[in-house]
């Protein structure tokens, strides 16, 4: 009977991927080769570029505010973050000439406050925002932004935000040493000390620095699942981040197990593999693992025995009779891989 409900499953979710195959076009994530002009009839990996595909109409248009003095990781974690989960990343300053980061970094942005094309989300970040949030003519074109669907801060950006009344009655964080200024300063906002990043549904403001990556891994799993998320931070070999370690109001947690760490121990064990060789795979949390000539890639389930892998690629597991685990198929109609023990 398990069998049966396996196979049901998996042609429901071929049906599925056909469907969507079908009608949804796939992107590269921008990578600024001649890659990025072209679109996907599948998702998959870019065969030019060899990054993973995404999905044409999950992708977003982020405006990053970039003032002199801003923090590089502040900005530049969160820009790895977004670029490799396909989101079109620009940089916005109040003027379009020249700015420092830390004294250092040199950044050209693409507009200025006055031609800044409209985006998806606005972006903040720290080091001298007070060139910001105590500028009158940013501010308010913070403000006047029209059809926003996030605003997203990280370390001191958080006082753009408030500075612009975008965090009134919301709660929020900051990088450490500011925490008692954005309080003090901003009555109306519930400051959160203790915390690496506060999502209020529309509006997510991070800690320091690196917090500001646990916070856009966050926004991505909300907008493309956490499976999507997962992929972004094993490309980054993010391995400590910890998924869903922030301050979640919003009902959109994207954090909920799809299934129980128990059940992952009945996939574990060596299973034949391409070329004559093997894989092993172990379960680890709420995780499965491959184990591949001393590579291990992370697995991650979709539904029912139906897993995926770093690529996109679904794999498809199959059971006996009995309910056992006993191999996989790459492909819906394709060779099973044996189970070996």
């Amino acid at each position: 009977m398990k069998k049966i409900f396996s196979f049901i499953a998996t042609f429901s979710f071929f049906l599925l991927v056909a469907q969507v195959t079908v009608d949804t076009e796939y992107i590269c994530p921008p990578c600024n080769n001649s890659c990025d002009q072209l679109d996907f009839d599948k998702p998959g990996v870019c065969s030019h570029c060899n990054m993973v595909l995404v999905r044409k109409d999950l992708s977003k248009t982020i405006a990053f505010y970039l003032q002199d003095g801003v923090e590089v990781l502040d900005f530049a974690g969160p820009m790895e973050v977004f670029s490799y989960a396909g989101y079109k990343v620009f940089t916005v300053s109040k003027e379009k000439k020249p700015i420092k980061s830390q004294g250092i970094l040199t950044i050209v942005p693409d507009y200025s406050i006055e031609d800044a094309p409209e985006a998806d989300i606005l972006a903040f970040f720290g080091g001298n925002s007070n060139a910001a949030s105590g500028d009158e003519k940013v501010v308010k074109w913070v403000s006047s932004q029209k059809n926003i669907q996030y605003h997203f801060s990280v370390c001191t950006g958080a006082f753009i935000l408030a500075e612009a009344d975008i965090l009134n009655g919301k709660t929020a964080t900051t990088f450490h040493s500011a925490l008692d200024g954005l309080e003090e300063n901003y009555p109306e906002i519930d400051v959160r000390k203790d915390v690496r990043y506060v999502d209020n549904g529309r509006v997510i403001t991070t800690a320091g620095i690196s917090a500001g990556i646990d916070g856009a891994l966050h926004l991505v799993a909300k907008l493309q699942g956490l499976n999507a998320a997962k992929r972004t931070a094993y490309y980054m070999e993010y391995d400590n981040w910890v998924p869903g370690d922030g301050l979640i109001l919003s009902e959109d947690d994207p954090y909920k197990p799809t299934i129980k760490e128990n059940e992952l121990k009945a996939f574990e064990g060596e299973y034949e593999y391409k070329n004559g060789t093997q894989i092993v795979l172990k379960a680890k949390k709420d995780e499965l693992f491959a184990i591949v000539q001393g590579l291990t890639y992370p697995i991650y389930h979709e539904a029912e025995d139906i897993f995926s892998d770093v690529g996109s690629e679904p794999v498809y597991f199959e059971r006996n009779s009995d309910g056992r685990v006993v191999g996989y198929r790459l492909t819906p109609d394709g060779d099973i891989y044996q189970k070996i023990d």
